[in-house]
């Protein structure tokens, strides 16, 4: 109805649509935006989420390694693995040299005694010549007739190098030593060494068989064919030793020593004390024939 068809201004009854009119169509209310969330990307087999930080995606062996390696070090720890490493080795070989030289480990009780008194010994011969030099050059100062003295020392001390040398004949306390070889197996350098003991341990005069040994006596050849200074020697081999006995026989029976190595070539020898032994082999002097003496 139009308003002019209501001149009184009273509102328009509502009128009822006809079951012909169509409804009109509702608009559906728009649905509130909602934040677009993002779709999760699919994860990728060895590579970490990039939203993660490092040390998470990082498994415990990975962080040791990268702890680790590369090294820091700095300059003294460096000097100081240097200086431990040099120590520790040094201390391992002197481990080791001590473990491979401890030949007397297995010795007997008295043979350790024995060695020990052996030197004792040389240590007291060493203080006793000492103290002999020492008692002659006092006499030298001290005596009224120094001339004299010079003398008389000088004949003492040509004495003494003539039995060195072999020239003189000798006598005094010592041993023995007799060598049996029956299977011909002992060895030239076997009554070297018998030599070389017996010096060290204070012989002052020594004898093989008819033969003096000195200062450039050599041995040579094999069993049942050994020559001392060209002179052939057969067994038995009897060796005669001035010098201290308590001393000359413990250097020939320590452990190792001479007696144990002829017995392992199926030899023997006996050690015998004396308080009289004679060396009366001789050597010839030798005149020398280029050295002088330098005395005025």
């Amino acid at each position: 109805m139009n308003s002019e068809e209501n001149p009184k201004g009273e509102e328009p009854e509502a009128v009822a649509p006809s079951a012909d009119q169509p409804k009109p169509e509702r608009k559906p209310e728009p649905e509130p935006e909602q934040a677009e969330q993002p779709k999760p990307e699919q994860a990728v087999p060895g590579h970490a989420e990039p939203d993660q930080p490092q040390a998470e995606q990082q498994t415990g062996r990975q962080r040791l390694v990268a702890v680790l390696w590369p090294p820091r070090v700095s300059r003294a720890q460096l000097i100081v693995a240097v200086l431990l490493f040099v120590l520790g080795l040094g201390l391992a070989i002197q481990v080791r040299s001590t473990s491979d030289n401890s030949a007397l480990r297995g010795a007997r009780q008295e043979d350790l005694v024995r060695i020990l008194d052996e030197l004792d010994n040389r240590t007291q011969r060493l203080e006793d010549e000492k103290q002999r030099l020492e008692d002659q050059r006092a006499e030298l100062e001290n005596s009224s007739d120094q001339a004299e003295e010079a003398r008389k020392q000088t004949r003492q001390k040509e004495q003494q190098l003539g039995i060195l040398a072999g020239t003189v004949a000798a006598q005094g306390p010592g041993i023995t030593l007799t060598i049996e070889d029956p299977s011909g197996t002992v060895e030239s350098d076997m009554l070297l060494d018998a030599i070389q003991e017996l010096r060290a341990a204070g012989a002052e005069a020594i004898q093989v068989n008819d033969i003096r040994v000195v200062a450039d006596t050599h041995f040579t050849g094999t069993g049942g064919e050994i020559e001392v200074d060209g002179k052939k020697i057969t067994a038995p081999y009897r060796f005669k030793v001035i010098g201290k006995p308590q001393d000359l026989e413990p250097a020939l029976n320590i452990p190792g020593g001479v007696v144990q190595t002829l017995e392992k070539e199926q030899a023997t020898a006996t050690v015998e004390r004396s308080q009289k032994i004679i060396v009366d082999a001789l050597r010839p002097a030798k005149r020398p024939d280029y050295a002088r003496s330098s005395a005025p």
